[in-house]
């Protein structure tokens, strides 16, 4: 069969036993019985059968999808403003089948030697407290640490003030600015020597 002759099928299709389907992974399970012969690897027409029943199923799928409410909208394309183009969305509705994990789970990281210690005198972790904070001067809500974070703030100040316990010493001189990126700069080398230290204490307790 032509690629005309399946475009000119139609698009209603009546099955002895109604299918099942599994919108949420686009999925169409088919109950009804096939005839083993027709889809022998010793029949010459094997793969046109297979053909004619995928087909058959994409299109009952296909008019369920359409069934579902659309919603449609008008996003820029390319990120620029003077062009737009229509963009139908479908919400597909919650899975129904379970499917199996891809990789398997993640073997559980061997306890750092602070939480063997805090599980042997009960200590509790602290909640957590978000990683955002709000920036009183912007009047926004931003990150505490990374790209643009808080603890950043300091090195875009054109004026320093300068703290009075650093008068006379050798530190009265020094560029705050530098030496919070110099102290920000030491604590992440801690971290990292601080985590190969944990790797290695798990890998040890093994």
């Amino acid at each position: 069969m032509s690629d005309k002759d399946y475009k000119n099928l139609p698009v209603m299709v009546e099955k002895p036993i109604p299918v099942d389907y599994d919108l949420g992974n686009l999925a169409v399970f088919d109950p009804n019985m096939v005839d083993g012969n027709e889809f022998d690897s010793s029949n010459a027409e094997r793969e046109e059968n297979i053909k004619k029943l995928t087909r058959d199923n994409v299109q009952l799928l296909i008019n369920q999808i359409l069934s579902l409410p659309i919603r449609t909208t008008t996003d820029s394309v390319d990120g620029s403003s003077d062009q737009s183009a229509t963009v139908t969305l479908l919400q597909l509705p919650e899975c129904t089948t379970v499917l199996p994990r891809e990789k398997p789970l993640p073997k559980p990281k061997a306890p750092t030697k602070w939480e063997k210690f805090a599980a042997k005198k009960g200590i509790q972790p602290k909640a957590k407290s978000g990683k955002t904070v709000y920036d009183e001067a912007s009047g926004e809500w931003v990150p505490k640490w990374g790209y643009k974070g808080k603890n950043k703030q300091l090195d875009d100040q054109w004026l320093v003030e300068m703290d009075d316990k650093k008068k006379g010493t050798e530190e009265e001189f020094v560029d705050p600015r530098s030496l919070s990126r110099s102290e920000r700069k030491n604590l992440i080398r801690k971290n990292e020597r601080q985590q190969k230290k944990n790797l290695k204490n798990g890998q040890v307790s093994k």
